[in-house]
């Protein structure tokens, strides 16, 4: 006799059958319609501009302003790369790879923001180095690493 199969919807945060959450089905949905989008925003960098602004806007007030404040950072000191979203998130790419990207700790459900760098970031520092940044707050401190790391991934 064939096992019945379990056709409840999983609880936010628990996985499913196939092992992704809601959250992170949500995020792959998300990305499949920025793809769609992805052609207008790498001919035109105030399309991805726009689309990120409104990604942003959409986060409670405290991610939203680091995720502002984050912007203005990156635009500053890397101005070459184009700001665009991947997987819902704010993102800064070069020659169509994504180089960091903001995830608001509410995307995930998490207890803290994080600031993300891909490999295309150029932060390699021996055999072993950081890659996402946990954030609480951001301060003068917070900002000063930000421009630090900014300007290492994209030298």
């Amino acid at each position: 006799m064939a096992a019945k199969k379990d056709t409840q919807k999983s609880a936010k945060g628990s996985k499913d059958a196939k092992g992704f959450t809601a959250e992170e089905r949500a995020a792959m949905q998300e990305r499949a319609k920025e793809l769609k989008a992805e052609a207008r925003a790498n001919k035109n960098k105030a399309d991805g501009e726009n689309d990120l602004l409104a990604k942003i806007s959409e986060m409670p007030e405290a991610e939203r302003d680091m995720a502002t404040r984050i912007h203005e950072i990156i635009k500053a000191n890397a101005p070459e790369l184009w700001p665009k979203t991947w997987y819902g998130m704010p993102a800064y790419a070069r020659d169509g790879k994504i180089v960091c990207f903001f995830q608001s700790a509410q995307k995930f459900d998490a207890r803290y923001a994080t600031l993300g760098f891909n490999d295309t970031a150029h932060l390699d520092d021996g055999n072993m180095w950081p890659t996402a940044f946990a954030l609480k707050k951001l301060t003068a401190v917070e900002e000063a690493r930000i421009i630090e790391l900014v300007k290492k991934a994209v030298s």
